[in-house]
C-alpha cells in the first residue's frame, strides 16, 4: 500500500501505535497509514477502499481479512468546535508536521518513512518512549476538552505500556472527568471494550478509579464499591477482570456480555434483594432489577441488545443452579447459556461467596455420561426426599410418651 501511494506520486508513512509498538519490540495488532493523498484519491487507487467517518474522512482499505486505515494529513482544527471546546467537524487537511501536532500523545506521533527507512519525530516522542512516559501533545486541558475520550485513551495506554504520566498530562484528568457525560453512550461502549479487552483489565480498572473516571462510566457499580464490605464487590470485579486478562493471554474468546454481566452484577444483585424484601418473588425481582439497572446504565454506556440479552440470561440462570432435583438440572445443562452462567457461578465462588459445594456438584455432573447423570440426579432426589423413620411406640408406653 505504501509503495503504491508512493508510485502514484504521494507521500505515505506508517504512523501511530504500530510504529510505537515496533520500536518497543512488540507485535503491532494493526497498521495505520497517513498520506498527503485526499480520501477520494485513495479510493481511486484501491478497489477495496471504503470511505468512512463524518467528523474526519478516513479510507478503509481491505487486504485479505485485514483492514488498513489510511488518513490524509490533518491541519489545525477549523471552526468546528462546540461551546465547551469539543471538535465536531474536522475535515481540515494539512502537512505532515501539522498532522503530528494534531495527534494525541507524543509516542503516537512517530512516522516511519519508507523512502529512507527513518523515523520522523516532531514532538519528542522518541525521548518519551525511551523514558516510558505518556505525554499529551499541546495544552492538556484544551486537548482533553476537544475530545474527553482522550482521558480514557491515556489510561489505556498507561496500563498497556506500563508508562507513567507526564505531570502536566495527568493533573487535569480529575477535574475534567465529568466531561465524559458529553460523549455518546454508544461510543463509550466501544471505548469500554478497548479498555477492558486489551489484556490489562485489572490495571485499567485501578487507573480508572484512581482518576475518578470509572464513576462516569458505571455510576451504579461505583456506588456499590463505595459501600464495600470485607472487600466485596471489589474482589469480585478484580477476579472477573483478572480472569479476562488470563483468557486473552491464552488466546481464548471473551464476550462483552460476560464482561458487562460482571461489571453490573453487584447493583443488580442488591436491587434484587431489595425487591424480594418488598415481597416480589425471586425470579421476578431479578428481572425487574435487571431492567432498572440496564436502563440507568444506558445513559452512560449503552450496551447493544445483542449483548444485553445473553448478559441477562447469565444473571437469570444463577438462581437455577440451586435446584438439583428431578429434571431441572438436566434441562439447565441443555440451556444455550449454561456454560457462560456456570463460569459466572465459578467466578462468584472464586471471589468469596460460599458456593464451593454447589460448584463441585455442577462440575461433577458435567463430567458424567447421560445415563450416569440420570442415576446421579435420581440418587440426589431420593436422598433429599427420604423421610426419617418413625419411632415405634412400645406397648407399655404412656399416651404422653407416645
Amino acid at each position: 500500500m505504501l509503495y503504491r501511494l508512493k508510485k502514484a506520486g504521494f507521500s505515505a508513512y506508517l504512523v501511530g501505535g504500530c510504529v510505537r509498538d515496533l520500536l518497543l519490540g512488540h507485535e503491532p495488532k494493526d497498521f495505520d497509514v497517513t498520506t498527503d493523498a485526499r480520501p477520494e484519491q485513495i479510493r481511486d487507487l484501491f478497489r477495496s477502499c471504503r470511505l468512512v467517518g463524518r467528523r474526519f474522512r478516513l479510507a478503509h482499505v481491505r487486504f485479505g481479512r485485514d483492514i488498513i486505515e489510511v488518513a490524509t494529513f490533518r491541519g489545525p482544527p477549523g471552526k468546528g468546535l462546540s461551546e465547551n471546546g469539543r471538535i465536531v467537524s474536522d475535515n481540515v487537511y494539512g502537512t505532515l508536521e501539522q498532522d503530528a501536532w494534531r495527534r494525541d500523545f507524543s509516542v503516537n506521533a512517530l512516522y516511519y518513512n519508507i523512502r529512507d527507512f527513518s523515523v520522523v519525530d516532531y514532538t519528542g516522542g522518541m525521548e518519551d518512549l525511551k523514558a516510558g512516559r505518556l505525554r499529551l501533545i499541546g495544552d492538556p486541558v484544551t486537548r482533553y476538552r476537544e475530545d474527553p475520550v482522550r482521558m480514557l485513551r491515556a489510561v489505556r495506554f498507561a496500563a498497556k505500556l506500563g508508562f507513567t504520566f507526564h505531570p502536566e498530562s495527568e493533573k487535569p484528568i480529575w477535574d475534567l472527568a465529568p466531561s465524559l457525560q458529553e460523549i455518546p453512550s454508544a461510543r463509550l461502549f466501544e471505548e469500554v471494550l478497548k479498555l477492558f479487552l486489551g489484556g490489562c483489565a485489572v490495571q485499567t480498572f485501578e487507573l480508572l478509579r484512581h482518576f475518578h473516571l470509572f464513576q462516569w462510566l458505571f455510576p451504579q457499580t461505583e456506588a456499590c464499591l463505595a459501600e464495600e464490605e470485607k472487600g466485596f464487590p471489589r474482589t469480585f470485579l478484580v477476579q472477573a477482570l483478572s480472569n479476562t486478562d488470563t483468557r486473552i493471554e491464552e488466546g481464548k474468546p471473551v464476550t462483552p456480555a460476560f464482561l458487562f454481566a460482571a461489571l453490573l452484577w453487584e447493583p443488580t444483585r442488591k436491587l434484587t434483594e431489595r425487591y424480594q424484601q418488598e415481597g416480589i418473588p425471586g425470579a421476578q425481582a431479578m428481572r425487574k432489577a435487571a431492567e432498572v439497572v440496564l436502563a440507568n446504565q444506558a445513559v452512560h454506556v449503552a450496551l447493544p441488545r445483542r449483548f444485553s440479552l445473553p448478559m441477562r440470561e447469565i444473571w437469570y440462570l444463577q438462581p437455577r443452579f440451586a435446584y438439583r432435583r428431578g429434571k431441572r438440572p438436566l434441562r439447565l445443562l441443555q440451556h444455550p447459556r449454561f456454560r457462560a452462567a456456570y463460569d459466572f457461578l465459578l467466578l462468584r465462588a472464586q471471589s468469596g461467596e460460599e458456593l464451593e459445594e454447589l460448584c463441585q456438584w455442577w462440575t461433577k455432573i458435567q463430567e458424567m455420561g447421560e445415563k450416569e447423570r440420570l442415576r446421579y440426579v435420581k440418587i440426589v432426589t431420593k436422598s433429599r426426599h427420604r423421610r426419617k423413620p418413625r419411632k415405634r411406640v412400645g406397648k407399655s408406653a404412656t399416651p404422653t410418651e407416645a
